[in-house]
């Protein structure tokens, strides 16, 4: 496959336009991307995931020669059969735009190093943020309950939120089933029904539903389960608690101050505003096949999608985003170390944390969802942000996605590994790999391991 490759860039994209998109009338008008086959062993293993071994790059090269492996680790990943990447990274002597592929199939069009995109589950940072802001604001307790802001509605199946504290809902360990699992929620939004459905309206209530169908995966506080369920609750009580939709307060808090002005939420949108590239994808488990139709999978309904993964970014404004939430700029320093407080996966409250081969750490969050899959990280300093997206779901690998961040913050060379053939955490810990999973097989997250737990076939990451 040629490998194109977009003019780089020193500077913030300025011209990115205001999306102009809704946030749409309370909860049932809000949510993007429904969740991607494989997304989340692809997209987050970056964290954990150990290095492959490959070339340093000089170090007198400096940041040019870190940013050039960075642009072979996203070619890489296009001549594997992705069809484009879009990447930016930010550090002291500047911004670094680029891309690599194509962005319109049918076209022929260049991916855009510009590009806005559904970031999907980076949208839990977002969500984290709001709640850990309210604590601040002595409007809640992230160890009030459930049962506190949303009275009733946590019950039936053993589920009961009671028991179930809102930090719960944010470390992924409340316990409650995460509904992108559920078989016949995957193949009517996922699989074989998503060109059927992708129009359709889908308010977070039911999503709720489908999970409380459900017995809870194990008591509340007792282990971690990556449950895309607890950020609809989590985007749930941000409404009963500010009066204003979780919309609304996203936007006031975050998107306005930092002047991120490719990004938004999509509401009752179906389009991707631009600039933005394609997404596509075989609507199928696994990668592993070749002769799969691929559909242009860029058009859904925004509320398929909600507080647990609909905002809509660009590269340049995740890292923006990621830079002010390490430098203070968001969160009191009670309020962040609570957010970095991690447990044995390396989850924290909407972040992850992971170290890379030259021991650099790294925080962040990954997310993908039909045709797309994203990674945003960070230093913890904040001094050093690098944030990509591939607009096809089913080529990629784990270590593909490593090589991208090994290359920006290591300085290091991809190395020579065939689709499928690179080993991941999930590989390591014994888990299957990506895409092995098969419908109703396993309940999300069934290996508690950071990068093995996302193994399923449907978790966003």
């Amino acid at each position: 496959m040629t490998v194109t490759k977009a003019a780089t860039g020193t500077s913030a994209d300025r011209g990115a336009e205001r999306s102009g998109a809704p946030a749409g009338s309370r909860r049932r008008l809000a949510r993007t991307g429904a969740v991607a086959l494989v997304a989340g062993a692809v997209a987050a293993t970056v964290l954990t995931a150990p290095a492959q071994a490959g070339d340093r790059i000089p170090a007198e090269d400096g940041k040019k020669a870190r940013h050039a492996a960075t642009q072979q680790a996203v070619e890489a990943i296009v001549a594997s059969g992705t069809p484009g990447v879009t990447v930016t990274a930010t550090d002291a002597n500047g911004v670094w735009r680029s891309a690599a592929g194509i962005g319109d199939r049918e076209t022929g069009k260049k991916r855009g190093a510009n590009d806005r995109f559904r970031v999907a589950s980076i949208t839990k940072t977002f969500v984290a943020t709001v709640l850990l802001q309210m604590e601040a604001e002595a409007k809640l307790s992230l160890d009030d309950t459930v049962e506190k802001w949303l009275p009733g509605l946590i019950r039936g199946n053993g589920n009961d939120g009671r028991k179930i504290t809102v930090r719960q809902l944010l470390n992924h360990t409340s316990g409650i089933y995460n509904y992108t699992s559920d078989p016949d929620y995957q193949q009517k939004y996922l699989l074989d029904g998503f060109l059927k459905h992708r129009y359709d309206n889908v308010p977070p209530e039911y999503h709720v539903k489908v999970a409380l169908a459900h017995a809870p995966d194990f008591p509340p506080g007792t282990r971690f389960q990556y449950s895309n369920t607890g950020y609809v609750l989590a985007g749930m009580i941000i409404e009963r608690v500010g009066g204003r939709t979780y919309e609304d307060e996203v936007r006031k808090r975050i998107i306005k101050p930092l002047k991120l002005r490719a990004t938004a939420n999509p509401g009752d949108t179906i389009r991707l505003p631009g600039p933005s590239s394609r997404a596509y994808s075989k609507l199928i488990y696994g990668q592993d096949a070749p002769n799969a139709k691929i559909h242009d999978v860029t058009d859904l309904h925004g509320s398929q999608g909600w507080a647990d993964g609909d905002i809509i970014s660009s590269a340049a404004d995740l890292n923006r985003f990621y830079r002010a939430l390490m430098r203070g700029q968001l969160l009191s320093p009670p309020q962040l170390k609570a957010m970095k407080t991690t447990g044995p996966e390396g989850y924290g409250l909407g972040l992850y944390k992971g170290t890379l081969s030259c021991g650099t750490t790294i925080w962040g969050h990954g997310g993908g969802g039909p045709g797309t899959l994203s990674e945003s990280v960070t230093t913890e300093d904040g001094g050093h942000q690098l944030a990509f997206n591939t607009n096809g779901d089913w080529a990629s690998t784990p270590q593909q996605f490593i090589n991208v961040s090994e290359a920006e913050f290591c300085g290091r060379k991809p190395g020579a590994v065939k689709p499928g053939a690179a080993k991941s955490g999930a590989a390591e810990s014994g888990a299957a790999e990506p895409g092995a999973v098969k419908p109703g097989a396993a309940k999300s997250g069934t290996p508690n391991t950071f990068g093995a737990f996302r193994t399923t076939t449907v978790n966003r990451g």
